[in-house]
């Protein structure tokens, strides 16, 4: 393999072929149905899953076939295999997907979620960097083998319309396309985080995540705050006095029954991602005036965000906007809760204990439900085989110029549970360019275009190790 003949061609894919494609597909609001609860009768879903299959159509791979498949009611699924190229009798299964987060508020002048913007090296829009460029990637990576005469094993595509809502649909997908697909040997993924963006990331934990709306209702109607205040409790100090069962307000710290046994290999792990990434653990936010992380050893920042429970209220209902708010004592307060899991702590065990606390003899008998969304487990990556060890160091020091560094990840991504225990003796290779302030689901995402390339030859130099073992 000419490591600088794969570079030259992967970023003249990139240029010529890939970003045009990547643009047009961030023009396109394909939120994912649980922020689009009417996206079958709208065409953004369908429109989208058919841009990437245009694309697919004309790409030079050899052995190339794809399609499209619907199951009723289901967002579509784009499916592509490539036949092997020498004599590998190994399967690669590659995932990604093109549902979106919703828009969000806050992006700078001259960007926004469907404007694909080119500056400073990077693509700006909804969608770039989470995560329409892995097809792209994925295939790109293959080509530039084939280019080269470099052997590859069997690759199969699967790409998701509905990962950002919990990915619920993909079982059904996956048992329907069970036979085709196949048992593989080795899943790439590149739907995760990278700690910079100067060498390559392999993710080995995810963790769970479990969503709900916590409602508390003290009233039927509004009532005068001067004449309820002090006899009618404020649903809102009520829903306070809830999260704090669950999560200390001054350190937030979470309760015990949703913490793990951190294993000694993960603290490891995290002190050399906190030594190699220093200040950038917590820099790479867009802080606030003088907020901070607080007074703790960055070893144990990266574990808090990879390993340990967390809770984030994302919506808030109930209450009118400031603009228009009157002295009013209001009926019920809502909130819109997301915590994120260890990654080997049970979803649904989870979910039902954080609903139980949630409901239990609330202050003053006050009406309070907890409804549970889609809990979604985590994962924690088997022991990798000393050939995807190799072979992962090997290109990110071909391609970065540095070793390739391991990390867990805050996130969750439901496919590499569903996977993992699907198929016991997989191997993974779950990595991105996710990297910091690129802010997936928030203002302003981006995709690093550099580091995008040098994951796609990093990707291909994986590929072309796997057809040899």
């Amino acid at each position: 393999m000419d490591t600088q003949h794969l570079s030259q061609f992967v970023t003249r894919a990139w240029e010529a072929d890939i970003l045009p494609s990547l643009s047009e597909y961030i023009r396109i609001p394909n939120k994912s149905p649980a922020f689009e609860p009417e996206w079958d009768s709208l065409p953004h879903m369908r429109d989208a899953a058919e841009l990437l299959a245009r694309w697919v159509g004309r790409c030079r791979v050899r052995g190339l076939t794809h399609r499209i498949v619907t199951l009723p009611g289901r967002t579509p699924l784009l499916y592509a295999e490539v036949a092997p190229s020498g004599t590998s009798a190994r399967t690669v299964l590659m995932y990604g997907h093109y549902d979106k987060q919703p828009e969000f508020d806050g992006w700078n002048d001259g960007l926004g979620p469907w404007q694909p913007v080119m500056r400073d090296g990077k693509l700006y829009g909804r969608g770039g960097a989470d995560d329409g460029y892995a097809l792209f990637a994925s295939l790109t990576a293959i080509a530039a083998l084939q280019a080269q005469g470099v052997p590859h094993p069997r690759c199969v595509l699967l790409i998701e319309g509905c990962e950002e809502s919990g990915s619920y649909d993909l079982p059904h997908y996956m048992e329907a396309l069970a036979s085709d697909t196949g048992k593989p040997d080795l899943v790439v993924c590149l739907d995760a985080e990278c700690g910079n963006y100067d060498q390559l990331w392999l993710t080995t934990s995810l963790r769970g995540a479990v969503g709900g709306l916590l409602t508390v209702q003290v009233l039927t109607e509004g009532v005068h705050s001067g004449a309820a205040g002090g006899i009618v409790p404020s649903s809102f100090r009520i829903l306070r006095a809830l999260l704090e069962r669950l999560e200390n307000a001054e350190t937030g710290a979470s309760a015990a029954p949703l913490n793990v046994e951190i294993p000694d290999q993960v603290r490891r792990e995290a002190a050399a991602v906190a030594e190699t990434l220093g200040d950038l653990s917590t820099s790479r936010f867009p802080w606030a005036g003088r907020t901070h992380a607080g007074e703790v050893n960055p070893a144990e920042l990266v574990l808090a965000n990879t390993w340990q429970p967390s809770l984030a209220v994302v919506g808030l209902g109930g209450a009118p906007p400031v603009a228009e708010a009157g002295n009013t004592l209001r009926p019920a307060t809502m909130a819109k809760l997301v915590f994120r899991l260890p990654p080997t702590l049970d979803a649904q065990t989870a979910a039902h204990t954080i609903k139980d606390i949630l409901e239990d003899s609330p202050p003053h008998g006050a009406e309070v439900s907890f409804e549970i969304e889609h809990p979604m487990g985590g994962w924690h990556s088997p022991p990798r085989a000393p050939w995807l060890e190799a072979a992962l160091d090997e290109a990110s020091q071909a391609y970065f110029g540095r070793p390739m560094m391991t990390m867990g990840t805050g996130g969750t991504i439901p496919f590499m549970k569903m996977l993992g225990e699907r198929y016991r003796d997989v191997q993974f290779a779950v990595t991105g360019v996710l990297g910091p302030r690129s802010n997936a689901h928030g203002p302003n995402e981006f995709l690093h275009i550099d580091c995008a390339k040098r994951v796609t030859a990093c990707i291909a130099h994986l590929l072309g190790a796997c057809a040899k073992v």
